[in-house]
């Protein structure tokens, strides 16, 4: 099983829909996939259920299956974690729904990150909770996916050291490039900090605990716009920085000369184009963009942006695949 977080604390640059694209397409390729909703908003939740089944999970005030249900039991101080309920959107395909109570576990996770220094069992059951929720309901899934929400929160800190791997999403634009300074050294931190409180977690302690990697994959630049299959000029200048930023700041790396250009760095993923109208459609439809038909209203050049934009997260997701380790079908 191979985790991956999807992070950046700036709002607004497409990550959810990043993931719940990526989600569909692994599971259309035959791969096992878990998709994790940790931002307290919910909205790759959103995405997935349709509204009568959000009214379900979340009418109650126990929302039993609901990330929120599977930590309430730390909440309320009488247990551990319960069994995560699993939404089962296809056969290759689960979530682990969010929930907006997930806010009120803020609080705790940064009570109890630095208690584990002192290696105190209770304070290492509550940091890993999200990890140990994701061991439970992944079974035999080959790849999770974790969205978190735009912050550097405790939440999102507890949520990332469950993750193997972190993929970057951008938009060309100053403010995302200015969450990316603020994301490295943040990852950078969380790395360490949590290196250093498993030194001290007691050897008797039988609890799972993440090793904490969450190593930089590469960063996605959800493109808002092209002409002729290139980024306009507005965006240019914000994605000629990219390279340089992501190094210095994700990387730790110190200034070179050599650092390429966008469209020949390594460490960019992808430069997805903005679909536009295609994207509301998609929501109605309650299915991702690449699987639009025309009974969706796809119809004439829709159909042809439908099919580019499959082999874009085709392509994407055979790299990301690749970074992590596990196999994904030859693209024809």
């Amino acid at each position: 099983m191979k985790t991956i977080a999807f992070f950046n604390n700036k709002g607004g640059v497409g990550k959810t829909s990043l993931v719940y694209h990526l989600a569909w397409m692994f599971a259309d390729k035959g791969i096992k996939t878990l998709a994790v909703d940790l931002d307290p908003q919910a909205n790759l939740t959103s995405m997935f259920l349709r509204e009568e089944r959000l009214e379900e999970l979340w009418s109650d005030g126990e929302h039993l299956e609901t990330v929120y249900g599977a930590i309430r039991p730390i909440l309320r101080g009488v247990g551990d974690i319960s069994m995560p309920h699993v939404e089962r959107i296809t056969e290759n395909l689960g979530l682990i729904s969010g929930d907006l109570g997930l806010s009120r576990f803020e609080e705790s996770l940064s009570e109890n990150w630095p208690k584990c220094l002192d290696g105190k069992p209770d304070a290492f059951r509550v940091t890993t909770a999200f990890y140990r929720i994701i061991l439970q309901a992944a079974e035999d899934a080959a790849v999770v996916l974790i969205d978190v929400g735009p912050n550097l929160g405790a939440i999102n800190r507890s949520a990332l050291i469950s993750a193997e791997q972190v993929v970057i999403p951008l938009a060309p634009d100053l403010f995302s490039l200015q969450g990316l300074k603020n994301l490295g050294p943040s990852l950078r931190e969380w790395r360490a900090g949590w290196k250093k409180r498993l030194s001290e977690l007691p050897q008797d302690e039988t609890i799972a605990v993440p090793s904490g990697e969450m190593q930089p994959a590469g960063y996605v630049v959800m493109q808002h716009g092209m002409r002729d299959s290139r980024p306009v000029r507005a965006y240019q200048r914000w994605l000629d920085k990219m390279p340089k930023i992501y190094r210095e700041s994700v990387l730790g790396e110190s200034i070179r000369a050599d650092i390429p250009v966008i469209s020949d760095d390594p460490y960019k993923l992808a430069l997805l184009k903005h679909y536009r109208s295609l994207m509301p459609m998609a929501m109605e439809a309650n299915k991702p963009i690449f699987f639009l038909k025309s009974a969706d209203g796809a119809i004439g050049a829709h159909l042809e942006a439908v099919a580019l934009c499959y082999k874009d997260f085709e392509s994407l997701a055979a790299k990301i695949a690749a970074n992590a380790g596990f196999a994904f079908p030859k693209i024809k």
